[in-house]
């Protein structure tokens, strides 16, 4: 009997190459995004189902699990695909769209996983995937907020993977780190940007030097969505363990400073990058 993934987020990006992966290798997916209207490529495939379910609407996450176990029987992972990111000043951002972050990257996640667990709970088993980030391991400016999302996603989901091992459900991360192309998230995060020019001339230097150093990122972006589906797809099927899986090729070397510099050569090396021209 094939088995079935839930994907948030599957109209674009990680979500819907992760959504053709699971179903080029025989899985049933129940392909959930905001505006069914967009998953009109991924509903012609064969046992996918492309239903609404908007992790910030508590109320339509319920109706898309029982869809998918309508039509396929059962669900036996989910992938916490969906999330975005603000860019800008933390003084600058109005207390809403701190909410808006979070409501999407941490409590939208949970929301779903609370929903989707005593499913699993019944079925003896299953397991949770959330895609987080790179910047939920280093921060960045001007992404505070995003970075803080994704740290509290790291946490939580650390925190799952121990309480819920006892129920026979693994949890597990995916860390895209270095940029992502041919997805919508830096368009989102470019409408996500804050604006507030009486707070912004004092960052003047800041915001130009941080700019920069992001422009060179996106040019050097080169690992594709569907880099991150295979990986995706390995850790819902090697079997193991593992909690965090790293993808990508990090140009900027922040993952390797991360982890193999001392705190304080490792802020320095940070800070060398964002300090604003003299």
């Amino acid at each position: 009997m094939a088995q079935t993934v839930l994907i948030t987020g599957a109209s674009s990006g990680i979500g819907k190459a992760a959504s053709q992966l699971f179903a080029a290798k025989g899985w049933n997916v129940v392909a959930t995004m905001r505006k069914v209207a967009d998953g009109g490529e991924l509903a012609a495939l064969g046992d996918v189902l492309v239903t609404r379910l908007d992790v910030a609407d508590r109320d339509s996450i319920a109706p898309a699990i029982e869809a998918g176990i309508a039509r396929f029987g059962k669900i036996d992972l989910l992938l916490n695909n969906a999330g975005y990111g603000q860019f800008g000043v933390f003084e600058a951002t109005p207390r809403e769209k701190i909410m808006a972050q979070f409501d999407v990257n941490v409590f939208g996640v949970m929301d779903v996983t609370r929903a989707m667990l005593p499913h699993f709970r019944a079925n003896k088993g299953g397991g949770i995937i959330n895609v987080s980030s790179g910047a939920g391991l280093f921060t960045l400016p001007m992404i505070s907020l995003y970075s803080a999302s994704k740290f509290a996603l790291e946490g939580f989901s650390e925190a799952l993977a121990y309480e819920l091992g006892a129920q026979n459900i693994f949890v597990k991360l995916i860390e895209p780190h270095g940029g992502v192309t041919e997805t919508n998230f830096n368009q989102r995060q470019a409408a996500n940007t804050v604006v507030d020019d009486a707070v912004l001339a004092d960052y003047a230097g800041f915001i130009e030097k941080t700019n920069a150093v992001f422009a060179g990122m996106v040019r050097a972006s080169s690992m594709t969505s569907a880099d991150v589906a295979n990986v995706i797809y390995g850790a819902a099927t090697d079997g193991t363990e593992r909690l965090r899986y790293f993808v990508g090729d990090d140009n900027r070397d922040v993952m390797k400073a991360r982890y193999d510099l001392s705190e304080d050569d490792y802020v320095r090396f940070m800070r060398a990058k964002f300090a604003p021209k003299a």
